[in-house]
């Protein structure tokens, strides 16, 4: 295993920002993270729970000498250890370091630094991640989960006219519920639960206009 120091996930602040995040990644990790390869690794321990460099080869479509390369580089950075639990002989299995994270705002960082860069490649394979997922369940999901799956799984689009004020309320709302199933079952899940993935995005249409004190109650 690696020896870490002070830049270390450990060491991080928590974030405030969202409900279950522990660790806001530090400048020298995210630089070590910013490479698609290693984002995808990530996304797949982080989802799926520990694989080998073999295994994460195979769900990627990469050899498992680049996986092996990628997964060393993430563990220098504190990013995923060694699962010791698992595995004979040589074969090493991987894990994400415990501790859910964030990734620093943009706006926090200098114009065209290497780490406003590596923030919005790291985004960037976040939302290709997120998106590719959601299709795959919309492709394939019929063919995977029963209807006891199927006929809860959701995705809604609601639009509203909210002031900054009231969309804070929202988000704090729905930071609620989420911790309260954080709490529960992030770190003891229960026997027969399957990974799952929750997308809220919340945020303005930048395309969209302000409501005028003109309209009859402030709507359009």
């Amino acid at each position: 295993m690696a020896t870490t120091n002070s830049d270390d996930l450990a060491a991080q602040p928590s974030s405030s920002r969202h409900p279950g995040i522990d660790h806001v990644i530090p400048s020298a990790s995210l630089k070590s993270l910013a490479h698609p390869l290693r984002v995808r690794i990530y996304d797949e321990l982080s989802a799926y729970g520990p694989l080998t460099a073999s295994g994460l080869a195979e769900r990627l479509g990469e050899s498992s000498g680049s996986t092996s390369y990628h997964l060393r580089q993430l563990e220098r950075a504190g990013l995923v250890r060694e699962d010791t639990t698992r595995g004979k002989g040589r074969e090493r299995w991987w894990e994400r370091t415990p501790g859910s994270i964030a990734i620093p705002d943009a706006r926090s960082l200098p114009p065209g630094s290497a780490e406003r860069l590596a923030v919005r490649l790291v985004e960037d394979e976040w939302f290709r991640s997120r998106d590719q997922n959601f299709h795959e369940f919309v492709a394939e999901g019929e063919h995977v989960f029963s209807a006891e799956w199927l006929d809860i799984a959701t995705s809604d689009t609601i639009n509203l006219r909210l002031t900054p004020e009231q969309l804070s309320g929202l988000v704090a709302d729905l930071d609620a519920v989420l911790m309260k199933y954080i709490d529960a079952y992030k770190r003891t899940p229960t026997p027969g639960s399957r990974p799952v993935q929750i997308h809220i995005n919340a945020f303005p249409l930048v395309r969209g206009e302000p409501t005028d004190d003109t309209s009859p109650k402030g709507q359009r």
